[in-house]
């Protein structure tokens, strides 16, 4: 039976729900301190810039939910779940161990961090301030991604919605009262404060994952040895996506470190427009978590017409969702910068390049959804390979150029549009010339 839009977007909704908890964090933290009377704009820039690395580091590790997805919706499809049992916890356990490592190297080296990134004075400072409290949040960020994706394997992205809410509203909370303080009661913590409303957020999303998945599946989260047999299976999927994943932070490396060097205000531009893409691409992964699940579940079955189907109808479904944000985008062009900052310059240097973000989304939409269905497959060297690619061949040749005839924030943008294209592009005309010919057998 073909899957209907009924079907996708029953799997879809909650996941673009579910999917902007992460980007609400840096962007509420962003907006609150953002519109403080002290320093406003340096302490914009300094959560840009921490917000950055923080998720070079989640994408990094955070893999671990694709790949957990692909292999539980592939063995639901050819119902052989009871085989993958104690795979989530094994996963859990190594990618979480990892994080701890991460922090122990990267904690006592915070400075020398972000003075890659051009970071300096009090932007430096509150930088630092900022990541050496926020960074404790990551092990439990990289537990919720894990939970999701065992539930994202199941079919299930409803309770993903339901932890994304609340981590979401009781960060905005949060942040408020923490940052600004309450006369009396709290005192006034500024960017440490964003940074502490993330990490309760992040603990009570974790706290919150774990009751759901022990009371609401037959999933354990007791670590049992010896491994699985499909931990290889895992341990390749997750080499291929760490390595795709450096290449993708290399891109947004790269942007940062250039829009740093340009000054403050034009940091604190950037740091608005990307996070404000990021939300965008976490709103159409929806779509893409929906082809992640499904390719997975239709791949297991070796049900390769409705495969074909599907791309199709995610293609569509995605353009028609990136152009609704590119609208809503530019119906309130004039508006959204206001919610950040009340700095002129900064606000004429976000309105400059805000139109190329809004642009692209339809053609990020494309990408993102592709990536999805690849990683449902479990085709993740391909994924690897492409980006790799798209990055050395397009991104960082595009955005030297440009940034050579002093385009500085254009420069950036157009690198990331022409960037976005050259993932999408191989990926569909790869699974065609793969899927298309099995459809007729």
């Amino acid at each position: 039976m073909a899957i209907t839009l009924k079907q996708i977007n029953k799997l879809a909704v909650p996941a673009i729900i579910a999917g902007v908890s992460e980007p609400l964090l840096s962007l509420t933290d962003a907006a609150v301190v953002g519109n403080v009377d002290l320093n406003a704009t340096e302490s914009l820039a300094a959560v840009g810039i921490v917000s950055t690395f923080l998720s070079m580091l989640i994408w990094i590790l955070g893999q671990t939910r694709s790949a957990i997805s692909s292999l539980l919706s592939q063995a639901l499809g050819a119902n052989k779940l009871d085989q993958l049992k104690d795979l989530p916890a094994q996963a859990i356990f190594i990618i979480t161990s990892l994080s701890v490592l991460i922090i122990a190297v990267s904690y006592p080296l915070t400075t020398q961090i972000f003075q890659l990134y051009n970071a300096e004075n009090i932007i430096l400072d509150y930088s630092i301030d900022y990541y050496k409290i926020r960074v404790f949040g990551f092990p439990f960020t990289l537990f919720v991604i894990a939970v999701f994706g065992i539930f994202r394997g199941l079919q299930n992205t409803y309770y993903p919605m339901l932890i994304a809410i609340l981590g979401a509203g009781l960060n905005i909370v949060l942040d408020l009262v923490l940052v600004n303080g309450i006369t009396d009661v709290i005192p006034v913590m500024h960017i440490k404060g964003a940074a502490y409303a993330s990490v309760i957020s992040q603990l009570v999303m974790a706290l919150t994952s774990a009751y759901l998945l022990l009371t609401k599946t037959d999933i354990s989260l007791k670590v049992r040895f010896p491994f699985n047999p499909k931990i290889k299976d895992f341990t390749i999927m997750i080499l291929n996506l760490f390595v795709r994943t450096l290449a993708l932070n290399a891109a947004l490396y790269f942007a940062t470190r250039f829009a740093t060097s340009y000054g403050k205000n034009y940091i604190a531009a950037y740091t608005i427009a990307i996070n404000l893409w990021f939300l965008g691409a976490f709103l159409i992964d929806g779509y893409s978590s929906a082809g992640n699940i499904l390719s997975g579940k239709l791949f297991g079955q070796n049900n390769y017409k409705d495969l074909m189907l599907l791309s199709k109808k995610l293609i569509k479904y995605g353009i028609v969702f990136g152009l609704c944000i590119a609208v809503a985008g530019f119906v309130s062009y004039n508006y959204i910068g206001l919610i950040f900052t009340k700095e002129p310059e900064v606000l004429e240097t976000f309105k400059a390049v805000f139109w190329m973000v809004l642009a692209m989304q339809p053609i990020a939409a494309v990408a993102f959804i592709f990536d999805g269905i690849f990683k449902g497959l479990g085709k993740m060297k391909y994924l690897r390979n492409v980006l790799l690619l798209s990055t050395v061949l397009v991104f960082l040749p595009t955005l030297f150029i440009f940034d050579y005839f002093n385009f500085r924030l254009h420069a950036i943008f157009i690198a990331f549009t022409l960037w976005m294209i050259a993932r999408g592009l191989p990926l569909i005309i790869k699974f065609r010339l793969d899927f298309k010919p099995l459809t007729k057998k």
